[in-house]
C-alpha cells in the first residue's frame, strides 16, 4: 500500500443528501461506494424488511474493511445515526491504517420532506415511502456528530459497557446472519 486509504462516512437522516455526496466522493476520490438502500432494493424490491438492515450494513462494512486493507478508498452511505457506530468505524479504520473523513448532512424537516417526496415521485425504484412519524422518530434517534468528531480531533470513545473492544461491539451491532 503506497498511500493511506480513506474511509468516508456519510452521516444524516434520509433525504439529506448523503447519497448525492457519496456518488461525488466515489468519482472524485476513486472510492468504492457502499449504499445500503441500493442493496436492499436489489434484494427485496418494494419490501424493506427491518430484520435485514443490520445484517446488510454488517456485510457492507466487511466489504469496506477488506477494501481498505487493499489500499482503496471507501464511502459508507447509510446514515450512521449513532455515535457508537461511528466510533466503531473510526476505531477499525485506525487499526487498518486508514484515515476517516466524516460528512454530516442536516436539513429542516420541511426541506427533508420535500426532497423525499420528490425522490419518491421521480425515482420510485430507489426509495420507499417514509411517513412524517417515521421521520420524527428517526430524528429523535439521531446522535448529531460533534465538531471534534467531524474533524477527527476528538479521540474515539471507549466501547460501550459490556464490550471489551470495538470489534466485539461491531460484531454484536452488525450480526453476520438474520436470526
Amino acid at each position: 500500500m503506497t498511500t493511506r486509504p480513506t474511509l468516508f462516512l456519510t452521516v444524516g437522516l434520509p433525504g439529506t443528501g448523503k447519497t448525492t455526496e457519496a456518488r461525488r466522493i466515489e468519482v472524485e476520490e476513486q472510492a468504492l461506494r457502499l449504499t445500503k438502500d441500493e442493496w436492499v432494493k436489489a434484494l427485496y424490491g418494494l419490501a424493506n424488511p427491518p430484520s435485514t438492515s443490520d445484517v446488510i450494513e454488517g456485510r457492507l462494512i466487511e466489504i469496506a474493511l477488506r477494501t481498505l486493507e487493499l489500499g482503496v478508498n471507501v464511502v459508507i452511505d447509510f446514515g450512521l445515526w449513532g455515535r457508537d457506530e461511528r466510533s466503531a468505524l473510526r476505531s477499525v479504520a485506525a487499526d487498518l491504517g486508514a484515515s476517516v473523513t466524516m460528512r454530516y448532512f442536516q436539513l429542516t424537516p420541511t426541506e427533508q420532506r420535500r426532497r423525499l417526496d420528490r425522490r419518491l415521485a421521480e425515482e420510485p425504484h430507489t426509495t420507499w415511502h417514509m411517513s412524517d412519524q417515521e421521520l420524527a422518530t428517526w430524528a429523535a434517534m439521531m446522535s448529531v456528530p460533534t465538531p471534534g468528531e467531524l474533524d477527527g480531533s476528538e479521540p474515539v470513545d471507549d466501547p460501550p459497557a459490556g464490550f471489551a473492544t470495538w470489534d466485539e461491539w461491531r460484531e454484536h451491532r452488525w450480526p453476520a446472519v438474520i436470526s
